[in-house]
């Protein structure tokens, strides 16, 4: 069967011309199942500002068995035929077709630096060529959009599938074609159009959820990670601000709470319930004693009862992290939400890392987004065999992923768990990723974890993690090291393109183990790592 050099472009959203060429790469896939050719194409990742060309203009190379090599060079839109034949315009400068394909031939020989037997078709999908003697390009070589049905037929007439096993031609010129071409995905570029992608696509949520018109307005969005709950509370914070409105953002994890000030205007307040809770009391006068028993209590009851003045009542309340919430903690923020304010609670059940309960919210307006576009379908995939996604979860990214690699560990052997840690660090630089692209997100809490209490897993490999402490502004004080580093708990809310989950160790699955598996495997953007416990990985299996 055909092999299509790169994989991937089945998953890839793309736009412009670049659509017209991953049509004619379905095409070859389904016409040419049988023929046992090497396809390489340059819509792809590393060519996405480079015009999706393998070769100077060549669009598609094909190889067959006997190593004999066809260049196919796709024309999509409009052409010109003038007096010195075909005429492709870019960017308002015209380009001769004839010369560019003859120029692509002549160095891709040259190159090749041997004998190398070479062929070439002009394909034209959307453009009927009028006048084929005068297009400069030999009439035979030419597909049209009147017979771009027989695309197929004609390469089979140029590439005869004489002898089915690869020759030592074959070999050479594959060899030749895989090294100067290098089409491997390239990381820093999926990490840009994998935001793109995914902000494009769960950006529906943030759309049609604040179309909906109900008097008060009380939304409760119980919606999947990658879902698009975060662009929704952007999108609500953001356009209060403009309403000149004050808006209210209140989430579980102090983390969250400090990534989401940096992507909001300026304006309003966020803040986790600890930190709202602390600046009320201290503007109250009151400072809290955070070492005695029952302090929490007390801060509760005071938050319940305190009066509150003008400037502690918001137009907008947004709850992130809903499922970590309790029924105090509600009734203490919709008192600060004005009579005829907004509010939205956004919540995961499957990131219910705490073990609350639900909170009742009586005659809210319910809404849910099982769809997550952020994480790989593989990871999707893998969380739905193990049992993780209650309720179900659908796949919405365009990307499958790199393949979730698995790295097992004896459990209690902590050197071995940190050594294999190592080990992922360096698959995800292998493979092309920034350290500023890695996270490494631990199973255990940061009091249990071994990793976050070190402030580097090697010379090379220093780590930027919370060293549970504040500074006097009430900033936490983070190590200073290259890879972020945080407990599955710390990191819940956010992502990264490349995430090294480690220290998975336990002795059963649970609903707790499947949730904090939930949460730290969908935290990849990417490609994912998993760092285990040879007995925790052994339970993955038998349910995989």
């Amino acid at each position: 069967m055909a092999h299509i050099h790169p994989t991937g472009w089945q998953e890839m959203s793309v736009t412009g011309t670049a659509v017209r060429e991953i049509e004619t790469l379905g095409y070859l896939e389904t016409r040419l199942a049988d023929a046992p050719y090497r396809i390489y194409h340059g819509v792809h990742w590393t060519n996405v500002e480079n015009g999706f060309s393998v070769f100077g203009e060549i669009d598609f190379i094909l190889v067959a068995p006997s190593g004999r090599v066809l260049l196919i060079e796709q024309k999509s839109g409009l052409l010109n035929e003038t007096a010195d034949g075909l005429v492709k315009h870019y960017e308002g400068k015209p380009r001769k077709v004839a010369n560019h394909i003859m120029r692509s031939i002549k160095g891709l020989t040259e190159r090749f630096g041997s004998e190398l037997s070479i062929d070439y078709l002009l394909y034209c999908p959307d453009y009927i060529v009028r006048n084929p003697h005068l297009a400069g390009i030999d009439p035979r070589h030419i597909i049209d959009a009147t017979n771009k049905d027989r695309l197929a037929r004609v390469i089979l007439d140029i590439l005869p599938i004489t002898d089915p096993k690869p020759g030592e031609q074959f070999e050479k010129v594959t060899r030749f074609l895989g090294n100067m071409l290098s089409l491997r995905p390239d990381p820093s570029a999926m990490i840009g159009n994998a935001a793109a992608m995914v902000t494009r696509l769960s950006g529906g949520l943030a759309t049609w959820a604040r179309r909906l018109e109900f008097t008060p307005f009380r939304l409760r969005v119980i919606g999947t990670a990658g879902s698009g709950k975060t662009q929704l509370a952007l999108a609500e914070y953001a356009a209060a601000i403009e309403a000149g409105l004050s808006p209210l953002y209140v989430c579980y994890n102090r983390p969250l709470a400090d990534h989401i000030e940096h992507l909001v205007p300026a304006g309003g307040r966020v803040a986790t319930f600890h930190m709202l809770s602390d600046a009320f009391l201290r503007a109250q006068g009151h400072i809290p004693d955070y070492a005695a028993p029952g302090v929490w209590d007390e801060i509760e009851a005071r938050m319940a009862g305190a009066a509150l003045p003008d400037t502690w009542k918001y137009d907008v309340l947004v709850v992130d992290e809903g499922q970590d919430f309790s029924i105090a903690w509600r009734d203490i923020l919709l008192r600060m939400l004005k009579d005829d304010g907004r509010a939205i609670w956004l919540e995961d059940p499957n990131q219910n890392l705490y073990g609350r309960p639900t909170v009742p919210l009586p005659g809210w307006v319910k809404l849910h987004s099982a769809t997550n576009f952020r994480s790989p379908r593989q990871i999707v995939d893998m969380l739905a065999s193990l049992g993780a996604l209650h309720p179900q979860v659908e796949a919405g990214s365009p990307f499958k992923g790199a393949d979730i690699e698995e790295l097992m560990y004896p459990e209690g052997d902590t050197e071995a768990m940190l050594a294999q840690t190592r080990r992922a660090v360096t698959l995800c630089l292998g493979a092309g990723f920034a350290r500023h692209d890695i996270a490494i997100a631990s199973f255990r809490g940061r009091e249990k974890s071994a990793i976050l209490r070190l402030d580097k897993l090697s010379e090379a490999h220093t780590l930027k993690s919370f060293t549970g402490e504040y500074d006097l502004f009430g900033n936490p004080v983070y190590r200073d090291g290259g890879l972020l580093a945080e407990s599955v708990y710390r990191f819940k809310g956010q992502s990264a393109p490349a995430v090294i989950f480690t220290e998975i160790d336990f002795a059963q699955i649970d609903e707790l183990v499947l949730r904090k598996l939930f949460v730290g495997m969908t935290r990849a953007r990417l490609k994912l790592v998993l760092v285990l416990s040879e007995r925790a990985g052994q339970q993955l299996l038998d349910r995989i």
